[in-house]
């Protein structure tokens, strides 16, 4: 499949080239791992640095740290656009236009590079002109068709391989790695510093790849909006119940753990401001509708919240929105998930007043523990209660319940022959 690639040493003469991928949106994530497939091919003395792009665009800032690398690189950088059905769209196209070559096979597309998300306006045709200057200048620098490129941002823009190399766009089409390393084989770039120009040694190269990592893996796949509002839902539920219902943490645990990933994701994303004040307002009213249930206003409100904060929480960037279908079903089950609990925190409450109220503890006998200077506690119905003597010295052991004082249980020492009563103990 790759013709004249090689991927084991052929000697000391053969050319080495460097291969890595981005097969995603363009984030933070993406740009480290590109800078670093530069440096190391600067570093190791490769004759080039291969990056396969299939993305649907991302985050400006990451697109301008991998153009200004590609274009400080002392290393000949190709951009291919592969597989067949592959895109370089938004960001992805003017990165594609920063390498030194540009190359696409069959059946791909590149452009549609507006940026989006904005209201319009001044502010607008700002953001607009100022994308429109970078490529334009990235245009000219590598002697590429300047009109093509500029549409590309102002016009949306966007071409098939064939149309891209008719208009200069790129530099070869190519079906394969292997025909693309024959193509441009003794090619000449210019890199830098500004006039160092070099032959291209791509054919028959010997071939190694630059992969992510598992690590960096992880981390992409958590730069996902869609990852990071599923996190948050969950999440912030999680924390809810756990504050609401106390136990033994679990419910806490997967909540602070759901939100540092969550904090993560933040961090690499686009994040509006309003989008976060409509996840605090949702979280808000969930905890109104656990502490005071009733017709499920509080948790439709907060539903509602939540879908609106997945809508406006990440300011809008190709490849990086959160899909409405994970919006809708998390929204819908966190809302249910709510008005669930409180039907069982209102029956629980029921049941209390009937069952379990503290002066039902009269004459019941606990056990005492943890006596420490005259206090100590004892467990009943499922809590910890603090425990006091009705007259001398408290004593760890039995004891009956003759009085409930606020927190406070009021005991004597039970008689040795007493009949215990049930009082929920563990």
């Amino acid at each position: 499949m790759f013709g004249a690639v090689q991927t084991a040493a052929q000697g000391d003469d053969a050319p080495r080239v460097l291969r890595t991928t981005a097969d995603d949106a363009i984030t933070p994530v993406i740009a480290d791992h590109l800078k670093e497939a530069v440096g190391r091919a600067e570093d190791e003395g490769y004759d080039a640095l291969v990056v396969e792009l299939d993305t649907p665009g991302g985050l400006d800032t990451s697109m301008r740290e991998i153009i200004q690398r590609f274009l400080s690189a002392e290393v000949p950088v190709v951009v291919y656009v592969s597989p067949q059905g592959a895109r370089a769209a938004s960001a992805g196209a003017i990165i594609t236009f920063a390498s030194h070559v540009a190359a696409m096979a069959p059946g791909t597309a590149i452009g549609a590079a507006t940026p989006v998300g904005l209201e319009g306006g001044d502010v607008e045709n700002k953001v607009i002109n100022d994308a429109a200057a970078l490529a334009e200048s990235v245009a000219r620098l590598r002697d590429r068709d300047v009109d093509f490129v500029v549409d590309t941002v102002r016009e949306g823009r966007s071409a098939s391989a064939d149309e891209a190399l008719h208009v200069g766009a790129i530099d070869v089409v190519a079906a394969s790695l292997g025909d693309l390393l024959d193509e441009i084989d003794g090619r000449q770039v210019e890199v830098a510093p500004a006039g160092t120009t070099v032959t291209l040694r791509t054919a028959g190269a010997v071939l190694d790849e630059h992969d992510m990592g598992v690590l960096r893996r992880i981390q992409q796949t958590l730069a996902d909006p869609n990852i990071a509002f599923l996190f948050l839902s969950i999440g912030t539920l999680a924390l809810i119940y756990e504050l609401t219902s106390p136990g033994i943490g679990a419910g806490g645990a997967v909540g602070v753990v759901l939100i540092l990933l969550a904090l993560f994701s933040l961090s690499v994303l686009p994040v509006n401001t309003v989008g976060l004040l409509l996840l605090g307002l949702a979280a808000a009213l969930f905890v109104a509708e656990l502490f005071a249930p009733g017709i499920g206003v509080a948790a439709a409100g907060g539903t509602a919240a939540l879908v609106l904060s997945g809508i406006f929480l990440f300011d809008d960037a190709p490849g990086l929105e959160v899909s409405m279908a994970v919006v809708a079903p998390v929204a819908a089950v966190v809302g249910c998930a709510v008005v669930f609990a409180g039907r069982l925190v209102l029956r629980t409450r029921a049941t209390d007043s009937t069952t379990t109220g503290p002066g039902l503890f009269i004459d019941r006998t606990v056990t005492v523990h943890h006596v420490v200077g005259g206090r100590a506690q004892a467990f009943v119905e499922g809590a910890w209660w603090n425990v006091r003597p009705v007259n001398g010295e408290l004593q760890p052991g039995r004891a009956r319940i003759v009085d409930v004082e606020g927190l406070d249980l009021v005991v004597e020492p039970a008689p040795d022959n007493s009949n215990d009563q049930q009082t929920g103990e563990s």
